[in-house]
């Protein structure tokens, strides 16, 4: 009996876990949020699973799901955390590391690469940091191995609902004490955990004195979604279109010449290019003034090809 149930929750698993077509361009340019990532960063994912179009329908947000940026394995400071990631990780090196809880696999390390064809957004923690930054990722990288929570998705989706759509026995046992399995995580407690260790807010509550005094309260962490990295005040929201209108540089507008190529040396005198075309017959003979306007630049001479 217990093989049939294991047999028929994987099944269950894989179908909702089996993801659609990638679109046929990217949303964003990958390399370029690739190369702008730093540790600790919160990277949303636009997941396209049947479980994504759950989380999307009771948190109404694109943003499906949610992983921590590790960086590369020698980004990794702390020699123990190193060691820990590398154990659940045996591709390359270089490669560039996510640590997420994924339903059906657990918390696992990730290649940031594996998120290619996805449409994805940096969510960067102003101002954490560095230090505070290494713990962040020790702490999501001390969770791995851990199965995924199937019962706080389901507590979460009925939390989004009005408690006059439900009988008053299917209320959320999200307060509970015992609720759950204390072995257990969704990615985005997982990683409003990971924060709070730092005492860095998310979404916190505020409490505004009589006396002009604040006090921040801390949000139960398993309240979260992804959608609040997007939401929170205290995240920078950084993204990368596929095509987007800055792609062309200014510096590659740069009026280049082809041919002119120039050195200093303040021992000779500048004498800029000769624009090859006719001079006019009654041209004026150029005076001392005109001749005094290249002063300025007399530190450069032009290099003789060949």
């Amino acid at each position: 009996m217990t093989s049939l149930l294991g047999w028929f929750g994987r099944l269950a698993t894989d179908w909702l876990t089996r993801e659609g077509p990638p679109p046929p361009v990217p949303p964003c340019d990958f390399d370029r949020l690739g190369y702008e990532l730093r540790p600790a960063d919160v990277v949303l994912v636009e997941g396209r699973s049947r479980v994504a179009d759950v989380i999307r329908l009771t948190t109404q947000s694109p943003w499906t799901h949610a992983a921590l940026y590790v960086g590369r394995l020698y980004d990794i400071r702390d020699t123990a955390v190193r060691q820990r990631v590398a154990a659940h990780y045996q591709g390359d090196p270089e490669e560039q590391l996510l640590v997420e809880a994924l339903l059906g696999r657990g918390t696992i390390v990730t290649p940031l690469s594996h998120y290619r064809r996805h449409h994805l957004r940096i969510c960067r923690p102003e101002g954490l940091a560095h230090a505070d930054a290494q713990k962040v990722v020790g702490y999501a990288s001390a969770h791995l191995g851990w199965a995924y929570d199937v019962r706080q998705i389901l507590d979460l989706a009925r939390f989004f609902f009005p408690w006059t759509f439900l009988p008053r026995r299917w209320r959320s046992s999200l307060f509970e004490h015992n609720a759950g399995d204390a072995t257990r995580v969704v990615c985005s407690t997982l990683l409003a955990e990971a924060f709070g260790e730092v005492d860095f807010p998310i979404l916190p509550f505020i409490d505004h004195a009589d006396d002009g005094s604040l006090r921040f309260f801390k949000r139960n962490p398993r309240l979260f979604a992804p959608r609040d990295f997007d939401y929170s005040p205290y995240f920078s929201i950084i993204k990368y279109p596929f095509l987007g209108v800055s792609d062309l540089s200014l510096y590659r507008r740069l009026p280049w010449s082809e041919e002119d190529v120039l050195y200093n040396d303040e021992a000779e005198d500048f004498s800029p290019p000769v624009t090859r075309r006719a001079a006019p017959a009654t041209a004026p003979a150029a005076t001392h003034a005109d001749k005094g306007g290249l002063s300025h630049i007399n530190f450069l001479h032009r290099r003789e090809e060949g």
